[in-house]
């Protein structure tokens, strides 16, 4: 609105709020806040909010400082407001070194979000419930009856506990699954031709804003007479199911193409396989073979988003002539497509699966022309190079909330 005083409405706000900047050093506060906590301004601003507010020594289940560090960090991943159960976060009293004052606290964290759609500050707003836990918890003598609405008060506030407690278990649970999952797929991602190309590089990322990973691949296979192919997928799916049904699809197509050599044929071997893997249906895969004798690329696509053909020149081409659905759609079997394309010393080739173009509540295509905008300004980097400012142009140099796999090939 215009004319309206920012700062004032949000010093003058009833609620309590810390500013955070993703280092998660206060950058601002609110009166309300400093009542609260009986700080200054002096007291908080500039400082690392766990300095600032350390757990409690002397409560040896204190576990304020690990709960809202895994909130902060959540939103910082996800970019999404993060609410969190009721916390008991005790601080130290002021002018007393050593002593704290028990505190109870219901707190959000909202990010703020910068044009590139990144983080750039964190809202941290509390409600003090102290007085209200307190009053629950023993101030009434245990002889005096409780009214039917202090009753529920107490049972909701318990409850609150409690779901904390369990979701804190599920959280950690969930991150070692992920990273058992993790660690298996990117065991069975090992390339052994790839170090005979040094102009090609990859990149896989597991889903950062999610405790579960996915089953997006690449592949890189030597042929015959000096060509080699090139092969992303994606399995439907999260987590150790996904990932083993991954290597077992990514093998069954290694093997496929040095076989059949033509990437029509192997993605038909690789459907009919998927029929008979349990969550293997509906896979997406682009396979890609690149014969440099004749300047081609053969390739074939099923269901997956389109290879880029990015000229020297910074030109783009979709590679979007042999499209077909996923894998095991078709009730029958039917003998997929498959196109070829010409291309020049210098050009580069690049696969990539939907988690480095697809973004919530945005049409895929607007995705696609930023990735290819991406790369026609990127188009003089080496592969290695190429591939980490794409990702990071892109906003995803540290994962995003789906896997990312990523092949860059210069031709």
């Amino acid at each position: 609105m215009a004319g309206m005083d920012y700062a004032a409405l949000f010093a003058a706000t009833p609620s309590p709020y810390l500013v955070l900047g993703t280092d998660l050093v206060i950058v601002e506060v609110n009166q309300a806040y400093l009542d609260a906590t009986g700080r200054t301004r002096e007291d908080l601003i500039g400082r690392y909010v766990f300095d600032a507010f350390p757990d409690n020594p002397d409560d040896p289940e204190a576990d304020g400082v690990r709960n809202l560090s895994a909130s902060l960090h959540r939103v910082l991943t996800t970019g999404e407001p993060d609410p969190m159960a009721l916390q008991k976060y005790d601080i130290p009293i002021m002018g007393r070194p050593g002593v704290f004052e028990e505190r109870w606290w219901s707190p959000v964290n909202t990010p703020i979000l910068a044009t590139d759609g990144s983080v750039e500050w964190i809202i941290h707003r509390v409600e003090d419930v102290t007085a209200f836990v307190q009053a629950r918890t023993g101030a009434r003598p245990p002889t005096e009856q409780l009214t039917e609405r202090e009753a529920l008060e107490a049972e909701l506030y318990a409850r609150a506990r409690e779901l904390q407690r369990l979701n804190e278990e599920l959280r950690r649970a969930h991150a070692r699954e992920r990273q058992v999952a993790v660690t298996l797929q990117e065991g069975m991602l090992q390339v052994p031709d790839l170090a005979r190309h040094p102009n090609v590089a990859v990149r896989y990322l597991p889903a950062a804003g999610s405790l579960n990973v996915c089953g997006d691949w690449y592949d890189v296979a030597d042929l015959t007479d000096g060509r080699f192919s090139l092969a992303v997928g994606d399995v439907v799916g999260h987590g150790l199911e996904a990932a083993a049904v991954m290597g077992m699809l990514r093998s069954a197509l290694s093997a496929a193409i040095r076989a059949l050599e033509r990437p029509a044929q192997a993605l038909e071997v690789l459907g009919l396989y998927a029929r008979s893997v349990d969550g293997a249906l509906n896979t997406t895969a682009v396979k890609a073979l690149v014969d440099p004798t004749s300047c081609l690329i053969i390739y074939s696509n099923a269901g997956h988003p389109p290879p880029i053909l990015l000229r020297a020149d910074g030109a783009c081409e979709l590679l979007d002539q042999a499209t077909d659905p996923p894998l095991g759609v078709r009730p029958l079997h039917v003998p997929r497509p498959q196109a070829t394309a010409t291309y020049s010393t210098g050009d580069t080739l690049v696969l990539y699966t939907d988690g480095l173009i697809e973004r919530r509540d945005e049409d895929i295509d607007t995705g696609l022309a930023r990735l290819v905008n991406t790369l026609s300004q990127s188009s003089q980097l080496t592969p290695e190079h190429m591939a980490d400012t794409v990702l990071a142009r892109l906003g995803l140099a540290g994962g995003g909330r789906d896997d990312i796999a990523l092949i860059i090939a210069r031709l």
